[in-house]
């Protein structure tokens, strides 16, 4: 996709509307979004390239804010500022961005967090994960590709970086009409896995193959809320990607930890990940399907102390959920059993289309349907690296139930 000319020009900025019906106060109070059907879409406005900058007005035609608009979305605009004149320029970037540090600052003390969540940072549709001197930039909306450059040099100068990298992966760009080339923006990429210390344990991310940026920042309090039950345990964790519940428990002090994971690629990160920590010999791996792997474990007659199943989201999207809901129950109820009596299960979700009503109600059913009963010991969320937008529920995509059974 080749990036338009998008005005910063207050007098070159085009003008959209929304609909008489449309909840004008909803964007007054901040929510982020405007759909297709709340918005006036005539001939003009089809015309704009996807990612112009445009002055949102309500139906009254009093102003609303700075909006990104693209036509072939069904999330029509974004808005970028309330304020009408804003120009969206580096100094602009560099404003949110030195914003989102200040509070990753204050949360961590080591450069290795979720720099920019999205619209709870103000970038909508923007995700920057920091791995020390590299961030990993997913521009997710047709503004933020547009813009690439100057967001990329307020990068650089806010955080002191010396690479960035473009990952253009994942279902999301797709729907804004994006490529999926991803690239250098500047520096250069690292040659090998980059160490990632993290709850004591240390992850090995590979930022330009890896899955999303390499690593899963959400999960950091889980991890480290089910590392502490996990001392002197057997550990199983499912879909365990690079090693994320296991390694932290075996820096707790579990005793075993087996990783479980449809990607070799993964697996072999987590056994360096487990290397760099000197618990090779407590640390084995498992590659097959989640479910047919816990299917075999449990004929085999294994019992663990810690059951960690962190899938990827069963539900992505509403039409997905029914069965999403209904793969959810099927993990609990094929995990549950292989938890001792006594032991801990924790299960994760990072599907949006399910709230944690809904995932809780399909976990309960499958643990119960497994025969086992359990209580409910922790419900956990993700980190302050990622903020949730009160107006925005998908921003809250991430569960994680802890239960003793």
């Amino acid at each position: 996709m080749t990036a338009p000319h998008t005005p910063t020009d207050p007098q070159e900025i085009p003008t959209v509307r929304l609909m008489p019906k449309a909840n004008a106060r909803a964007i007054r109070h901040g929510a982020p979004w405007v759909y297709a059907n709340e918005m006036v879409v005539d001939r003009r406005t089809k015309k704009l390239a996807p990612g112009t900058i445009a002055r949102l007005e309500d139906a009254e035609r009093q102003p609303l804010g700075l909006v990104a608009v693209n036509p072939l979305s069904k999330i029509i605009a974004r808005m970028l500022d309330q304020d009408a004149a804003t120009v969206i320029d580096q100094d602009w970037f560099e404003t949110r961005i030195a914003r989102a540090l200040a509070l990753r600052q204050l949360a961590y003390d080591a450069p290795f967090y979720r720099l920019i969540h999205a619209e709870a940072d103000g970038l909508p549709g923007v995700i920057i994960d920091r791995f020390d001197d590299t961030c990993v930039v997913q521009p997710n909306a047709a503004w933020a590709e547009t813009l690439i450059t100057p967001l990329c040099a307020a990068l650089i100068a806010v955080t002191g970086v010396t690479n960035v990298l473009k990952n253009a992966g994942g279902r999301t760009r797709t729907l804004e009409g994006l490529d999926d080339v991803s690239g250098v923006l500047a520096g250069v990429a690292p040659d090998a896995p980059v160490p990632v210390p993290m709850n004591g344990a240390t992850y090995m991310a590979d930022l330009t193959e890896g899955q999303k940026t390499g690593l899963f920042y959400d999960q950091r309090p889980n991890h480290a809320f089910a590392a502490g039950l996990s001392k002197g345990a057997r550990v199983l964790d499912v879909f365990a990607h690079v090693g994320g519940f296991s390694l932290a428990a075996l820096a707790a002090g579990a005793e075993t930890a087996l990783a479980v994971d449809g990607s070799a690629p993964a697996l072999e990160l987590a056994r360096q990940g487990a290397a760099a920590m000197g618990k090779s010999e407590r640390f084995a791996t498992r590659q097959g399907d989640a479910f047919d792997t816990l299917a075999a474990l449990r004929s085999e007659g294994e019992k663990f102390d810690v059951v960690i199943c962190d899938p990827p989201a069963f539900a992505p999207s509403r039409n997905a959920l029914d069965a999403g809901l209904r793969a959810y129950e099927r993990i609990a109820r094929l995990a549950a059993p292989l938890v001792s009596e006594n032991g801990i299960l924790v299960l994760c979700s990072c599907s949006h289309a399910a709230d944690l009503g809904q995932f809780r109600g399909a976990s309960t059913r499958g643990i119960g349907r497994s025969g086992r009963r359990g209580i409910l010991l922790h419900t956990g969320f993700a980190g302050p690296d990622h903020p949730q937008l009160p107006q925005l529920a998908e921003s809250g995509y991430l569960k994680a139930l802890v239960f003793r059974l």
